[in-house]
């Protein structure tokens, strides 16, 4: 008997949390501000030490699309595919890297309106401008961000992502990518 109330309880709290589950597509798009971090100290052809090299944001755009999994009250579970302009500025040459950004995003929920972002994600670079690093086709990033939902389609979101490999092959120094983005975000509503 106490196995049958023991697997009926199973059950039941399966299926009360699978009732809670639910998907929606979406699409997010906005503003990119990013730059090159400082990296080490750079040199020069002759291996003359030049300081730190530093550079300044460039404004560009992201859009991409996402599959919201509302796994529970509190928790969705978002993977995201992106297309990321991104690079940055120094003096008066420009940076440009665009990106595919393959992501998955966890959205911790508080209240109905306000969720807070955390993941990781890699991105292939598309295209690139001069000084590239050509050995680096990848970026590994992690984001973190906070969004606030005006209703249960739209909502508006601000991340930061973090890159961890080299992305500029211009000395000898480690530069890599830091964007923030600010934008909005449409879930449609499946039937």
């Amino acid at each position: 008997m106490k196995k049958i109330f023991f697997i009926a309880a199973l059950l039941f709290g399966l299926s009360q949390s699978f009732a809670q589950f639910s998907f929606k597509p979406g699409l997010r798009g906005g503003l990119n501000f990013s730059h090159f971090t400082k990296g080490n100290n750079s040199y020069d052809y002759y291996g003359n030490s030049s300081g730190k090299i530093d550079f300044t944001s460039r404004t560009d755009f992201y859009l991409g699309f996402y599959g919201a999994m509302h796994l529970t009250k509190y928790y969705t579970l978002q993977p995201e595919i992106n297309y990321s302009r991104q690079g940055a500025t120094l003096n008066s040459e420009s940076y440009n890297v665009n990106y595919l950004s393959l992501g998955v995003v966890n959205k911790f929920t508080f209240t109905d309106k306000f969720n807070v972002h955390l993941g990781p994600t890699i991105d292939f670079i598309l295209s690139n401008g001069n000084n590239i690093n050509p050995d680096s086709q990848v970026d590994l990033a992690f984001v973190l961000g906070a969004g606030y939902n005006f209703n249960k389609n739209f909502g508006i979101e601000a991340r930061i992502k973090k890159g961890i490999i080299p992305v500029l092959d211009y000395s000898s120094s480690n530069h890599t990518n830091v964007v923030m983005s600010v934008g909005a975000n449409y879930s449609f509503d499946l039937k």
